[in-house]
């Protein structure tokens, strides 16, 4: 994969949601916008996608997949269990993968890794399991972990390509808290991450003072961009 040349842009969509524009694309993860009141001033009308990647089967990750991916005609990457759901509720336009398997795409390159969580789609069928994905692109190269506990897989990850950075849960209860992102960073070998999974529910409350200062300590850059705000990386 070529040396970046133009760096990404990351927009906040609340909870686990996001977009990154790379690669001539806008790639967006886990869209769960009209259930999540913290983000009631995104439209989901207006949420451009050319590829949506799902993670894993839960609501707060799969809730607007299909109103997005009927309007956009965007395609779903995820893992073959949820690929199944999908596909039975209409989406059309989907690439059913599974775990250390990557495939090459308009964008660049993405590859499924592991993950540790649950996952079950939203009407209690199997999910098959959580995954994260590795992003290849002109524009640099990401990991999204998905939701997931520290895993020592992650070291896999290092180097093989060079991540400009990564974007991990944070919340805590439900998947890693911030110091296991913290040494989730180093194993994968970014000096930047992006904090989401935070917030949105009472358990998941987010200290961000106490979470700016662990990640400072441990000589790492977290980002908490605000829901709705766009930003370099």
């Amino acid at each position: 994969m070529p040396a970046p040349t133009k760096g990404l842009k990351f927009t906040y969509c609340g909870h686990a949601c996001f977009a990154v524009q790379a690669g001539g694309k806008t790639l967006l993860f886990d869209p769960f916008i009209k259930p999540n009141p913290l983000a009631k001033d995104i439209d989901v009308s207006k949420v451009a996608a050319d590829f949506i990647l799902v993670s894993h089967g839960h609501g707060d990750h799969v809730a607007d997949v299909k109103e997005i991916a009927d309007r956009t005609g965007a395609t779903v990457i995820t893992s073959f269990e949820p690929s199944e759901w999908l596909e039975k509720q209409g989406v059309k336009n989907v690439q059913g993968m599974n775990h250390g398997g990557a495939a090459k795409m308009p964008f660049g390159r993405v590859k499924l890794t592991n993950a540790i969580h649950s996952s079950s789609m939203p009407d209690g069928s199997y999910g098959g399991n959580p995954a994260g994905f590795v992003v290849e692109t002109n524009d640099g190269n990401f990991y999204y972990s998905g939701d997931t506990a520290l895993t020592m897989d992650m070291q896999l990850l290092r180097d093989h390509p060079k991540l400009r950075f990564a974007v991990f849960p944070i919340g805590d209860f439900y998947t890693m808290g911030i110091e296991d992102a913290c040494r989730a960073a180093e194993f994968v070998g970014v000096s930047k991450f992006v904090g989401v999974h935070y917030d949105t529910f009472p358990p998941i409350k987010l200290d961000r003072d106490a979470a700016l200062k662990t990640a400072k300590a441990a000589s790492k850059e977290l980002l908490l961009p605000k829901i709705g705000a766009t930003i370099d990386v």
